[in-house]
C-alpha cells in the first residue's frame, strides 16, 4: 500500500519497518496519520514473513504527538465528534499492542504525547542519546491520561513515577529512562537502527507462533487475578505450541546446533 504520512519497508530476514514519516513537523501525528498507522499495522500482520516490526520517526524526532493546529480544533468540535476522533485515535495506538507480532519502538528524538503513548505501546524500546519523552498532555489543558498512557506507563515504571511524569508533563531523558526501565537500552543514534534490527532479528529467530503466545502471556498475566490463572494460560499455551510443525522443527535444530526453518505452521 501507499502512505502519505509513513514508510513502510521489509527486510529479507523478516523485520517490518514502520516510519512515521512527518519531518518537518517532527512527525506530529493527524487524523490520517492515525488512520494510516492502524492499517498498516494491521497490513503487516497478513505478511507471513514480518516477524518483528520496528517503530521509529524520521528526521530529528521520533513523533512530537498531536498536531498542534489540530489540538487547536478540538474545543471547537462538537463532543460526539471529537469523542468519535479519540476512540480512532486510541485505537490505532493500541493497535500496535493488540498485534501478535512484536513492536520495538526505535526512539531517535522526543516522543511526547500521543508519541510517548505510541513507544509505550511498543513490547521493547531502544533509545539514542536525542530521545527523550514527556506526556505532553497536562501542558496544554487536557488530561494527562490519553491513547492508553494511563494504564501503559505504570506497568512499565510502577505507580509512583507514573504519577509524577504524568501530572508534572516533565521531560525524561534518555539516560533517565533507561535508569528507571522505561526503555530497555541507550545507544548511539548512529547505532539506533542496527541495534533495533539485531533484535529483532533475535526474536525473528524463534518460532512465529511461539513468539505470539510470549506476547499474549506478557500481556495478559500482567493483569492476572492469580499465579493460577496465570499458569493456567501458560499451561495452555504449551500445549498449543507442541501441536505445531515448528515446535518439532525448533527442538531437532537445537539438538543439531543448526538454524531453523521454520515455516509458521
Amino acid at each position: 500500500m501507499t502512505y502519505e504520512t509513513l514508510a513502510v519497508e521489509t527486510n529479507p530476514a523478516g523485520i517490518g519497518v514502520l516510519t512515521l514519516n512527518r519531518p518537518g513537523k517532527l512527525n506530529a501525528l493527524t487524523d490520517l496519520m492515525f488512520t494510516e498507522l492502524h492499517v498498516a499495522v494491521q497490513e503487516l500482520e497478513t505478511r507471513d514473513e514480518v516477524r518483528a516490526i520496528i517503530l521509529t520517526g524520521s528526521g530529528r524526532g521520533f513523533c512530537a504527538g498531536l498536531d498542534l493546529d489540530l489540538a487547536a480544533e478540538l474545543p471547537t468540535l462538537p463532543t460526539t465528534r471529537f469523542y468519535a476522533l479519540q476512540r480512532r485515535w486510541a485505537a490505532a495506538v493500541a493497535a500496535l499492542r493488540f498485534t501478535p507480532i512484536p513492536i520495538i519502538a526505535a526512539v531517535n528524538g522526543p516522543a511526547a504525547g500521543a508519541g510517548f503513548s505510541l513507544a509505550l505501546a511498543a513490547d521493547v524500546r531502544v533509545v539514542s542519546e536525542e530521545a527523550k519523552f514527556n506526556a505532553a498532555f497536562v501542558r496544554i489543558g487536557l488530561s494527562g491520561g490519553d491513547c492508553g498512557i494511563s494504564w501503559l506507563l505504570p506497568r512499565v515504571v510502577g505507580l509512583g513515577l507514573a504519577s509524577e511524569i504524568l501530572l508534572t508533563g516533565r521531560f525524561v531523558s534518555a539516560e533517565e529512562s533507561v535508569r528507571v526501565g522505561l526503555s530497555n537500552r541507550l545507544v548511539p543514534a548512529a547505532e539506533l537502527m542496527p541495534a533495533a534490527t539485531a533484535l529483532a532479528e533475535q526474536i525473528a529467530a524463534n518460532s512465529p507462533f511461539g513468539v505470539a503466545l510470549t506476547k499474549e502471556i506478557l500481556q495478559t498475566n500482567v493483569d492476572a487475578p492469580s499465579l493460577a490463572a496465570a499458569i493456567e494460560l501458560e499451561n495452555r499455551s504449551q500445549v498449543l505450541a507442541t501441536r505445531t510443525a515448528d515446535m518439532t522443527e525448533a527442538l531437532a535444530a537445537f539438538r543439531d546446533k543448526r538454524a531453523p526453518a521454520f515455516t509458521g505452521t
